[in-house]
């Protein structure tokens, strides 16, 4: 791969700018290199990487936006014709900037993997480790911090954080978010400056945020026109003609474009935008302006706030108050709110209204990406008093930066859930409920299986499970100091039956994940059926000479049926979490490693409520949601494997493949019958 980009380099040098070298490649040298153990390979190849993942970014953008500029619609006597002769002008006017700067289509299609890694910041925990070995704790702060803040689960990095805070030369001026957005970065200082009242300071600062909010938010929609794969929207081409497929096309499009808005707001890692962030920067304006004695601006900016939230009370109180003072001196109606807010305005209230219009005839829900408008008051925050204006008994109402975002969804009332039901079978023997566990929904059990069943089963692991099955691919998903390798029980089942590995192993596996399932469904006392929903056999292996000073998780806190949000305490229930999880089980093959213990957390992520030590026979079972937030401590030495159980009430969501291992356990049934009983009579023969 690399040496096909290299060719590709020496073939683009005479007509090609200098070409951008693929980010997904460099991140790949730099995993290679960390293996090696090579640190300052690592630091090379992924800063590197994380550079030419923002040039791209910023290459598409600049190509579109310059070749829409270049290419303009025009009124004509053909508009059809002209229309389309500007969409070809465009098309190969993007193509042809982005090949000559980043070379051809195929060196810069990165795997959706890939992406979301760059997305989630994975780069950088690699970048701190690194660092870390070179003893350039500045930079391994600064890498640490950045990785943390798109991912406030992580409770290793936390802990790093910790410890990074008490070394020698490290300073709190080095715990800096290095991806974070230059708007985001104007406004976090406009409210220092808030905060130590230099509002002169302040506005200088909340301006440069607006203008870069607006640089942001054009990029953000261009970057939009790229290729679109909503839910729904991948029907045949065949299917459609000609304006159903540009329209299919152009709402996905739009969808992206309008949800820019939400997409500013919401910070890395995190699932809720910030509270009412676009209109803030209005509101710490207009008291600023205030402070300072410039009332024009004040009153330009209390306008623009009540653009948005039109029935803010506070605001409008403040708006008869700079109009009594001002309304001697101008005319009130020359002071507008601010141009570029009006057009954003009239664009989102065009927008909304034609995707509500279509939502119901295309299918789709329309979620509007903002809740700006929403009329009421604000509440009041004792920590933020009322400030009065000099002389005067009327108050202005300082504006108040909002508590963590909570979205606001129904909460589903939760089943009443019972437990303590029967074991089923006599060896199993229960160690801990709900109570003793220091939760509810949980459950750990003994000599499920016996030794000599999890001799076979941990055999059956060495032979059959792939390094990344079940993972994507991916050797080491969730830690690059382990390796992961698992199997589904139908592909052992398939094995079995070719005669690749012992038939009765295989077997095993499937009667095994079956008993656990019985237990489970009778323990928790549920009235219907309990189905699989995925069920492997996995196994985390501690790689040699990476285990140093090391304090990751093997697999990171999370819940089973949501994604888990720990700064806002909540689990959202939505894709791409496994909605429809109701039940989880792990069955510990063996205990002979060191580290591996199954914890269970509070919702933020780091409170541990209980420790389970795995060993042989041993199965904790739980409720998949919000209230069971578990992980994995790191496998430090040795290999640790076990039979992984998801579960749902719903039968539409069955697991496939354990539809597939049924027919296959019954092919192997009724082969079995045939070989005892099938008894051919000599007189059948003549």
């Amino acid at each position: 791969m690399m040496r096909t980009f290299l060719i590709i380099l020496s073939l683009c040098s005479i007509q090609c700018e200098e070409v951008l070298k693929p980010f997904d490649l460099l991140y790949e040298e730099g995993i290679q290199a960390y293996y090696r153990n090579d640190w300052e390979g690592v630091v090379h190849y992924m800063e590197e990487a994380t550079r030419s993942y923002a040039q791209h970014k910023s290459i598409k953008v600049q190509c579109r936006l310059q070749c829409e500029k270049q290419h303009e619609f025009q009124e004509a006597a053909e508009p059809n014709l002209i229309f389309f002769a500007v969409i070809l002008r465009r098309a190969h006017c993007i193509q042809e900037c982005e090949s000559r700067r980043m070379g051809p289509p195929s060196m810069y299609r990165v795997s959706e993997e890939v992406a979301r890694e760059f997305q989630k910041r994975i780069v950088y925990n690699y970048l701190q480790l690194a660092y870390y070995k070179l003893k350039e704790l500045d930079k391994a702060a600064a890498a640490a911090h950045t990785f943390f803040q798109a991912n406030p689960e992580h409770m290793e990095m936390r802990q790093n954080l910790e410890r990074y805070k008490l070394m020698k030369g490290v300073k709190e001026s080095h715990f800096v978010d290095q991806d974070m957005r230059p708007y985001m970065v104007a406004f976090s200082t406009g409210m220092k400056h808030y905060d130590e009242e230099q509002y002169a300071l302040a506005i200088d600062s909340f301006e440069e945020a607006l203008t870069q909010y607006w640089v942001a938010e054009t990029e953000c929609r261009a970057f939009c026109q790229g290729p679109q794969e909503f839910d729904g929207n991948n029907y045949p081409a065949k299917s459609f003609h000609l304006y159903e497929l540009i329209t299919d096309h152009y709402i996905q499009v739009l969808q992206c474009e309008h949800d820019c808005m939400r997409e500013l707001a919401t910070r890395a890692g995190r699932l809720s935008p910030i509270e009412n962030y676009l209109p803030m920067h209005y509101d710490f304006l207009q008291y600023s302006y205030y402070k300072v004695g410039n009332y024009e601006k004040a009153l330009e900016a209390t306008k623009s706030y009540l653009l948005i939230r039109p029935t803010d009370e506070d605001m409008l109180e403040n708006l008869e108050y700079y109009q009594s003072v001002l309304q001697s001196q101008m005319d009130m109606n020359q002071i507008a709110p601010r141009q570029e807010l009006v057009w954003f305005m009239d664009r989102y209230q065009l927008e909304k209204e034609l995707l509500q219009s279509v939502s119901s005839e295309l299918r789709f829900v329309y979620v509007d990406p903002i809740n700006w408008t929403v009329s009421g008051t604000k509440h009041e925050n004792p920590d933020h008093p009322k400030r009065r204006l000099p002389g005067e008994e009327e108050s202005l109402k300082e504006p108040e930066m909002p508590t963590s975002q909570k979205r606001k969804v129904e909460r589903k009332v939760p089943q009443q859930r019972q437990e303590g039901g029967p074991l089923l079978y006599d060896r199993v023997k229960l160690v801990y409920d709900s109570q003793q566990m220091n939760g509810s929904q949980r459950v750990l059990l003994d000599d499920v299986i016996t030794a000599q069943e999890c001799h076979e089963l941990f055999h059956l692991a060495s032979s059959i499970t792939l390094a990344g099955d079940g993972y994507r691919g991916k050797m080491s998903p969730h830690t690059p100091n382990e390796r992961f390798e698992g199997a589904t029980v139908y592909k052992a089942l398939v094995y079995g039956y070719e005669g690749r590995i012992p038939l009765h192993r295989a077997r095993l596996f499937y009667d095994v994940s079956e008993k656990a399932r019985k237990i489970i469904q009778s323990y928790f006392m549920l009235n219907s059926t309990l189905y699989f929903s995925y069920t492997h056999l996995v196994c985390r292996t501690a790689i040699e000479g990476q285990q140093d000073n090391r304090n990751d998780l093997s697999h990171p806190i999370h819940a089973d049926n949501c994604l888990l949000d720990p700064d806002a305490n909540e689990c959202w229930k939505e894709p791409p979490a496994y909605t429809y999880r109701d039940y989880s089980a792990i069955l510990y093959l063996n205990g002979d490693f060191e580290g591996g213990e199954f914890i269970f957390t509070e919702i933020d992520a780091k409170t541990i409520t209980a420790s389970v030590k795995p060993q042989c026979g041993r199965m904790v079972g739980f409720s998949s949601g919000e209230e069971n937030p578990h992980g994995v401590k790191a496998v430090t030495k040795g290999q640790r494997c076990a039979v992984a159980l998801w579960f749902t009430l719903d039968p539409l969501f069955r697991e496939l493949e354990r539809i597939q291992a049924d027919e296959v356990v019954e092919l192997i049934s009724l082969a079995e019958r045939l070989d005892d009983k099938l008894i051919i009579n000599p007189r059948d023969e003549l």
